[in-house]
This record gives C-alpha cells, structure tokens and sequence, in this order.
C-alpha cells in the first residue's frame, strides 16, 4: 500500500442565518490527503456537532486529524453544494505575498 501524504486542508461553507439577512462563510481546517477527502471530513464533523447539539450535549472537539466543528450555532445554514475545499494557506505564513500601502 504506497504512502498516504496528509496535508493541511480548508474547507469553505457558505452559511446564511434562517431569515437570510446575514450571511457568512464557515470555515473547517484539518489534514487530508485530497480536497475530496477533506470535503467529506468537514461534513462529517459538523453532522456530528450539529447532532450533540440538538440532544443536548457538549460538543466534539478536534479530532485526531485537527478537524473539528466547534462554532456549530444554531439558525444557520451550511450550503454544502457550494462548499470549496483546497490546500491550506497560512495567513500568519511569512512567505506569503503581502502589500502594503505607503
């Protein structure tokens, strides 16, 4: 079996509240060997959070592989279909490009 190379991925969910005045986007970070997986990782997290916060309980955190869903609130929706996942960018990363304005 070759060697599975896990790298830090985002996923990005646009979200509006239920009266549809607020919108927003909710993003999911962890590690995944394909945009794909990562997807399917970040829906299944947010299932699952959404579901321990319906029945009442404390809500997962991160697991193993840094996903997580902490900001599950309820009123919002998630529109999955619309969903991007790609590779991870660091905001806080010194190589990236940046502009500044004189």
């Amino acid at each position: 079996m070759p060697f599975q190379k896990y790298e830090p991925y985002e996923v990005d969910v646009p979200i509006h509240d239920t009266s549809r005045t607020r919108h927003g986007v909710h993003v999911f970070t962890g590690k995944a060997t394909s945009a794909d997986e990562a997807l399917t990782r970040a829906h299944q997290v947010y299932d699952a959070s959404a579901a321990a916060r319906q029945a009442g309980r404390e809500l997962p955190g991160p697991q193993d592989d840094g996903w997580g869903a902490r900001g599950v609130r309820d009123g919002w929706e998630l529109d999955w279909a619309a969903a991007v996942a790609g590779p991870w960018s660091n905001p806080n990363n010194w190589t990236r490009k940046t502009t500044y304005e004189l």
